[in-house]
């Protein structure tokens, strides 16, 4: 079965319930540790989530990929901005992160919608 966004999404939201609930010491370091790395600083919060949406298509982690290309949006980058996130992506892992950037799209036209998608080829 395929994962769609709104399924990880879900999936997402249990485990980190279940991970608060358990009071695990090593899940609230991580995510102190993610407060910290996604901090502004000399680096914008929306610079750090498009490096983290290159990596993310890097590693193929779909879950990552939906995660931080919402992350990006909301921190105010663009569809363009995300769009030229994963070409990176698709740069430094090659043939096989092409694969990983169709997901990544998927995502895009679900966060800034299917013309959003196709404007930000044209926004340049």
């Amino acid at each position: 079965m395929a994962e769609t966004p709104a399924e990880l999404t879900r999936q997402r939201k249990k485990a980190h319930k279940r991970l608060l609930d358990l009071r695990s010491p090593v899940y609230a370091a991580f995510l102190d540790m993610e407060r910290a790395a996604y901090a502004e600083g000399a680096l914008s919060k929306a610079a750090k989530e498009l490096i983290a949406v290159g990596v993310s298509v890097v590693i193929d982690c779909r879950s990552c990929m939906q995660w931080h290309i919402e992350q990006a949006a909301a921190a105010g980058a663009d569809a363009a901005q995300v769009l030229e996130a994963v070409e990176v992506g698709i740069e430094m892992g090659g043939g096989p992160a092409t694969v990983s950037a169709r997901f990544a799209l998927e995502v895009m036209a679900g966060v800034f919608g299917e013309d959003g998608l196709r404007a930000a080829r044209r926004a340049d």
